[in-house]
């Protein structure tokens, strides 16, 4: 072998480094790309914050939430009832902070001490198994335990039902309804006080049973377990109620106090999962009847050339104007890769609003399946770019706040040969769900057949998929009491 010269011919990209700042720029969120330009601004003393935007600002959004189906979910964890629901929703301030879990269960107002903040950082299902192995139970008693415990949802409600629960721990276990509500009672006594309650009513009436006992309290009970919906009404409803108890004034003032003083979702203390924020990157606006999208520079701080720095090139000596020029090359730079970014958010919010009109429209039903490749060639970049823009990047529109790869989906096939988006569909099984019988709920071979009536092909394995992703129990779990 002799060393010798060659000629090949090749394309390469070179990344520049103005290239790999726009990469990386086009990659952070808002809130991240926010801290870049505070951090640049204050090590470049040629780039300053421009405060000359003035427009009304977007609101920061908690993690963005769906409109329909998954909302009637949350409305429908409120209460078991209509008379309770009407309670939660009352407008009295002291009554909205004890459901944020301010309440201590007993009225004593301990509620914010060291001890129940350590505990909301527990689980709520191994904070009462831990008290349950503690309790001298039968091993019979203990089973029917850890199978209630673990039917509670997050607020600590035993919503499943009797007969979801005796399926649950068949044929191991054969048990009576006696037995399981002997159980429950014990539960519910244990810390936070009212959990494994079947309603709002229950919950109450245990923590007030807690403690010593008086006329007020004796007033509270009664008030909870026969006039609850009365509660939330207006204050002549209220002066009515009274005098229909034959109570004083102060004395039905005081227990009303009291009963606002609990909380209603003693399991609600425990969530570890604390509220992401984001702040929109653009915002879906009708306006003359079409949808027009605009970004939203107003949380988002904008950067201009110092000039007064600038200016100062010219006038100092040689090392001083070089580290100037370098400096305002770097802010030159900065400035055309956000003014790049913003205008490849834009053009991807743009075409998204453009394919998902029917969502704006008519919502999550209305769905239409689209992968990221087809944005790619309406804006003319790479697929790559498009991942980028849409990963953290959020669209503030009538429906919610959702991040851009929410509108992106698979597609099924439908009976006259087109295309279903599969993030429309989960929305219609939702809906089912939704409109079920409480005693006879779908399963997914019906749901499946439901949707072929409406034309959608969709099999067994794919509904119980769909509802799986949804956190949708199966059709024996919903099953609840006429």
């Amino acid at each position: 072998m002799k060393p010798a010269l060659s000629l090949q011919l090749g394309q390469h990209l070179a990344l520049t480094p103005q290239l790999r700042q726009a990469i990386r720029l086009l990659a952070l969120s808002t809130l991240e790309l926010k801290g870049e330009l505070t951090e640049a601004v204050e090590t470049n003393p040629l780039l300053e914050f421009d405060e000359g935007i003035s427009e009304n600002p977007v609101p920061e959004a908690e993690e963005p939430r769906s409109e329909g189906p998954e909302a009637s979910e949350t409305e429908r964890d409120a209460g078991s009832n209509d008379a309770e629901a009407e309670f939660q929703a009352s407008d009295d301030d002291s009554w909205a902070l004890s459901a944020s879990g301010s309440g201590s269960g007993s009225g004593s107002g301990e509620g914010d001490s060291a001890e129940a903040r350590m505990s909301a950082e527990e689980d709520l299902s191994a904070h009462l198994l831990w008290q349950l192995h503690l309790t001298p139970l039968s091993d019979r008693d203990q089973a029917i335990g850890v199978a209630l415990i673990e039917s509670l949802d997050q607020d600590g409600y035993w919503r499943s039902g009797m007969e979801s629960l005796i399926a649950a721990l068949s044929p191991e276990l054969s048990v009576d309804p006696e037995e399981v509500e002997a159980v429950r009672h014990r539960i519910q006594r244990f810390d936070p006080i009212g959990v494994a309650s079947c309603d709002l009513a229950d919950c109450l009436d245990v923590q007030l049973s807690e403690g010593t006992q008086s006329e007020v309290v004796g007033l509270a009970r009664t008030l909870v377990r026969e006039h609850l919906g009365e509660l939330a009404k207006g204050e002549q409803a209220l002066a009515k109620l009274a005098h229909s108890l034959a109570v004083s004034a102060e004395q039905f003032a005081e227990s009303l106090a009291l009963i606002r003083s609990l909380d209603p979702k003693p399991g609600a203390a425990f969530a570890t999962e604390a509220p992401e924020y984001v702040v929109p990157d653009a915002v879906v606006v009708r306006r003359e009847g079409q949808w027009q999208v605009r970004l939203n520079h107003e949380l988002m701080p904008r950067l201009r050339i110092n000039r007064t720095y600038a200016d100062l090139v010219r006038s100092v000596s040689r090392d001083d104007a070089s580290y100037l020029r370098g400096r305002l090359q770097e802010a030159r730079w900065l400035i055309r890769s956000l003014e790049q970014r913003d205008d490849t958010v834009l053009k991807v919010a743009q075409a998204i609003v453009v394919r998902q009109q029917g969502f704006l429209d008519q919502g999550a039903e209305a769905m239409k399946p689209m992968v990221m490749r087809e944005i790619a060639e309406d804006v003319g970049v790479h697929e790559s770019t498009v991942s980028r823009v849409t990963t953290r990047k959020y669209l503030h529109t009538p429906r919610g706040t959702f991040e851009f790869k929410h509108f992106f989906s698979s597609h099924v096939a439908t009976k006259d040969g087109g295309e279903a988006s599969s993030t429309a569909i989960q929305a219609m099984i939702k809906r089912l769900v939704d409109e079920e019988s409480p005693n006879k709920p779908l399963s997914d071979s019906k749901l499946s057949a439901l949707l072929k009536e409406k034309g959608i092909l969709v099999a067994r394995r794919t509904v119980a998929k769909y509802r799986e992703a949804m956190r949708i129990p199966p059709s024996h779990e919903r099953a609840r009491a006429p």
